[in-house]
């Protein structure tokens, strides 16, 4: 069985940021992982990490204004000085929170930017994020979405994001593969993952529609955990889904994932 970790971004939302740490630890999560810590200091977050005994497994690097719809800014090379900073940025903050892997965001293709002038400064912006975090031994990750959820969005394939970790060279520089996204934007996971399993460091999950949790839409999870297991995966895989229901009430299908495993081990 894979090894799970909460997303806290998303789940545990009925509660105040800092109090989803204790919920996910009470929920039977060893780690956990959300899209960005810098509206906190540093410090606040590692003693919860500390006190509920979790590890911060994947954090982002710091994504323009979000609120405003921004969604990174590796793409536009008008903006490599601010994205420069923030690598800076998001380091400080990994090598305080122990974190071993970080998501950088490629952004939405800026208006009147031609797609090989975004594409040169992403590659680029690339290379200098990589070569800092491979001084700390930390995992650089580039992760497709999908451009319904997210338009204009620059990455939006697996099969764009092999070809530009093979551009970039770096050797610290992996795939994040998110399940969700990729069934919509290709189905066929099984045989993709497969295919790019040598470049994934890290998956996420979310059923489809709705991106809610497994069990409440068309894929079948249960055959893709196996499919990991029997690839040898020793990442972690992140619930990045909406919870339908309460938190809580979303849980059941890990519980049966944990109950289906336990009772795997006592037959072996």
């Amino acid at each position: 069985m894979p090894k799970f970790a909460a997303n806290l971004s998303l789940l545990f939302s009925e509660l105040p940021f800092l109090e989803r740490f204790a919920a996910a630890r009470a929920a039977g999560f060893d780690a956990v992982e959300f899209l960005f810590p810098y509206a906190f200091e540093a410090e606040q977050i590692a003693a919860r990490l500390q006190r509920y005994g979790l590890e911060l497994v994947l954090h982002n690097l710091p994504a323009g204004d979000w609120a405003a719809g921004e969604r990174g800014l590796a793409c536009d090379p008008r903006r490599s000085a601010e994205f420069q900073d923030g690598v800076g940025l998001a380091l400080d903050y990994a090598l305080e929170l122990g974190v071993r892997r970080l998501h950088c965001l490629a952004g939405r293709l800026p208006p009147n930017l031609g797609h090989e002038r975004a594409h040169a400064a992403y590659v680029a912006n690339l290379r200098h994020a990589a070569a800092r975090c491979r001084e700390h031994g930390i995992t650089l990750l580039i992760e497709p979405i999908n451009d319904r959820d997210m338009p204009c969005y620059f990455l939006t394939g697996t099969r764009q994001a092999a070809a530009v970790i093979e551009e970039v060279g770096a050797p610290n520089l992996g795939l994040q593969y998110d399940i969700y996204h990729m069934q919509r934007m290709e189905g066929e996971l099984a045989e993709t993952i497969r295919r790019y399993f040598p470049l994934i460091r890290h998956v996420q999950l979310a059923d489809v529609p709705g991106r809610h949790q497994p069990g409440t839409g068309e894929i079948n999870f249960p055959f893709l955990f196996g499919l990991l297991d029997e690839l040898g995966y020793e990442g972690w895989v992140g619930c990045e889904y909406l919870p339908q229901g309460d938190t809580q009430a979303s849980l059941a299908w890990l519980h049966e994932e944990r109950k289906r495993h336990a009772s795997w081990l006592d037959r072996a």
